[in-house]
């Protein structure tokens, strides 16, 4: 979801660069065009004139299409392709082999890495590589001849010239789209990272102002908490109880327990404490939640768990603090999931920088309402929930220097991504 608007935007600037470049090329044409020449060079400039007027409607039916906010990813598509046209259409009215146009191709194969990243990049520099070879040789071969050009290229250039031209043009191009899907996917990460971050930043804030309040909360209600289930432990040993009276003592001490759970819960939040922290390697310990979580009876049959899981990574944590992280995202993607579904777990550290663990789910997703609230302290959708499992989860990873972010699509499933250090590449750095 959030890609799709990203891509709406670059999208939406793409198809206003295209059109300022389509009247800076009238423009410019009309500036440098002679009145007393003719023959082929007038009619170079006047197949400029309509290139242009193309390249002004296809921007009016893309924009069309694009408010339509359908379909996107096709409409990239489609533009990117009919603009290594157009480029190839430039190249040969403004002399083909001597065209100083062939820049163009770059153009398009950059912003084919910023809508489509590197795939989308490679697709035009091979698409373009193809136009642009047929073309020199279609050239060279008498077949065509670029308008502006009175000369058959094969009478002033030889063809290991031409051949030379072709590779550089057709390296160039490659070479381009290798960098420009490198820096592409740089920038969507940094984005990514960046955005994760402020809204951790806030949310910690917010934790933060009811930290102290919810702290002595929790220590004055432990006391008589304690007090009074050792009372009724008391009473009920020393007293006679009829059937009844026991069944209501087991419900009294069974609420107590779990009242005493949800301070000791309430008191994680507020002080998670680290002084247990230790070098944990991730894959294993999921590995053994994992484990666990096909064991349990209420899920093994319905949910499947795959992993791609990358060795060797390791963060300074609690292994009690990561095994209650791990089993309560993993349990929450299965209580979203209805019927059969799938949870995938992932785990890389690109550049050996940041880890990241992504735990997706195939459930009913966050409505757009709950979002905002989700990791809000005692907020549950949940009938018999205490509404803290992710406040823990979100105050644990903040203790330990982590981050925690969250995309959904109701009715798709919900993807939970955390964010760790590298605690090798820090000390290497």
């Amino acid at each position: 979801m959030r890609r799709t608007r990203e891509l709406f935007v670059q999208i939406k600037w793409v198809v206003l660069a295209r059109a300022v470049f389509a009247l800076i090329l009238i423009f410019s044409t009309l500036f440098f065009s002679d009145t007393h020449l003719s023959g082929q060079r007038d009619q170079s400039f006047l197949s400029l004139y309509k290139i242009s007027g193309t390249i002004l409607g296809l921007s009016l039916v893309y924009f069309a299409w694009l408010c339509k906010k359908k379909y996107l990813y096709a409409l990239a598509y489609t533009q990117i392709i009919i603009d290594t046209f157009i480029v190839t259409a430039i190249v040969f009215v403004t002399g083909g082999f001597h065209s100083i146009f062939t820049f163009l191709y770059l153009l398009i194969v950059i912003y084919a890495a910023m809508l489509l990243l590197a795939r989308g990049s490679f697709s035009v520099a091979l698409a373009s590589s193809i136009q642009y070879g047929f073309l020199i040789e279609l050239e060279y071969l008498k077949i065509i001849a670029p308008l502006s050009e009175n000369q058959a290229l094969a009478l002033v250039v030889d063809q290991p010239h031409i051949l030379y031209r072709i590779v550089i043009i057709i390296s160039a191009c490659f070479a381009t789209a290798a960098l420009s899907g490198i820096l592409a996917l740089q920038l969507i990460t940094a984005r990514k990272d960046l955005k994760i971050a402020q809204e951790h930043l806030k949310r910690v804030e917010k934790m933060a102002a009811v930290d102290e309040l919810v702290s002595g909360i929790a220590h004055e209600i432990k006391n008589p908490l304690a007090s009074l289930s050792g009372s009724i432990q008391m009473l009920r040993d020393e007293i006679t109880l009829t059937r009844e009276n026991d069944k209501l003592m087991q419900i009294i001490l069974r609420e107590t327990d779990r009242l005493k759970q949800i301070v000791t819960d309430i008191r994680l939040i507020s002080k998670p404490g680290r002084t247990n922290a230790e070098l944990m390697n991730l894959a294993n310990a999921i590995d053994d939640v994992k484990t666990l979580f096909d064991n349990t009876p209420d899920w093994d049959a319905r949910i499947t768990i795959v992993t791609r899981l990358e060795k060797d990574l390791h963060v300074y944590m609690d292994a009690v603090h990561l095994q209650q992280i791990l089993w309560n995202l993993i349990k929450n993607a299965a209580e979203s999931i209805e019927g059969k579904g799938k949870i995938t777990i992932s785990l890389n550290c690109p550049r050996q920088k940041s880890i990241y663990l992504t735990i997706q789910d195939t459930g009913r997703g966050i409505d757009q309402k709950n979002a905002t609230h989700i990791f809000d302290p005692f907020f549950t959708t949940k009938s018999d929930g205490t509404g803290l499992g992710l406040s823990i989860i979100h105050r644990v990873v903040d203790t330990y220097d982590g981050m925690i972010d969250f995309e959904s699509i109701p009715g798709k499933g919900t993807v939970f991504t955390l964010i760790f250090q590298n605690p090798h590449f820090k000390e290497q750095g």
